[in-house]
């Protein structure tokens, strides 16, 4: 029997997008099918709303996004931002100091809430950034509201990185978490993550916990499997989010999330 309410909330990278970086046919057709069902789709990633636009076209440029790992929703039709909950140009700077001090060797980049991303000189992005990024001391990079504060370390991995993060900069802070392999460590504003924004967005649709299966694979997938009332991990996850979850399904090379879907709704 085909599920006819509930919500999807699925991440993008290494849960619905491929390896190749597209999202299969058989995904799409598996969301509409969702949506056509009278689920709630949405979208919980950790891009920012700039790295959207491919989405939004396969996705009918309609519903909501949350965006920098909860800081912002996106809508998707009117492609803007339509609410925020930054992290403050002047928290920031003590978190810059604090982690300086702890993990020397770090490089740090901002995504703000209004001018996009800019990174510091020790910053080494790895993707191409647009011509005409800018790219200056990180002080002078803090002057406005953030979606982001991200800290790269050359010599450690996500998990190290993560950890040495933690014990410097206390839970009160800031929300700090990582979503790849490459030693990035992604900071917001305490108490925000992809959870407390999908809770609320749910909320003001008449939708609990219960009503939600969530899909994920890294650990700023964390708080919103924990959240949701039912959690999925694809096959190639991290391990702390393969131990987490009510259920593994697929990778996403291999359609997992339009596997649980189509079982849910067809």
């Amino acid at each position: 029997m085909a599920r006819t309410t509930g919500v999807v909330a699925t991440d993008l990278d290494g849960t619905i997008v491929r390896s190749d970086g597209e999202i299969s046919q058989r995904t799409r057709a598996a969301i509409a099918t969702a949506e056509e069902a009278g689920a709630l789709v949405v979208i919980v990633t950790g891009r920012p709303p700039r790295w959207l636009t491919g989405i939004a076209d396969a996705t009918g440029h309609h519903g909501l996004a949350i965006c920098a790992n909860g800081a912002l929703v996106y809508d998707l039709q009117r492609e803007q931002v339509v609410e925020s909950h930054p992290l403050s140009g002047e928290v920031a700077r003590d978190l810059v100091k604090q982690l300086r001090a702890a993990i020397p060797g770090l490089g740090f980049a901002v995504e703000s809430v209004d001018a996009g991303f800019a990174h510091d000189r020790a910053y080494r992005p790895r993707w191409t950034v647009s011509e005409g990024t800018r790219v200056d001391d990180i002080e002078q990079l803090l002057q406005g509201d953030l979606a982001k504060l991200l800290a790269r370390h050359e010599d450690m991995d996500s998990d190290q990185l993560l950890a040495a993060a933690s014990a410097a900069v206390g839970v009160e802070t800031a929300t700090l978490t990582h979503s790849s392999n490459s030693g990035l460590l992604e900071i917001s504003a305490a108490g925000v993550s992809k959870a407390t924004t999908l809770s609320a967005l749910c909320a003001e649709h008449g939708r609990a916990a219960a009503d939600v299966v969530a899909f994920g694979d890294m650990p700023n997938d964390l708080p919103m499997l924990s959240w949701a009332g039912h959690s999925v991990a694809v096959a190639n996850a991290h391990p702390a989010v393969l131990a987490a979850v009510d259920e593994v399904t697929a990778s996403n090379d291999d359609d997992g999330v339009a596997q649980v879907l189509e079982r849910l709704f067809t």
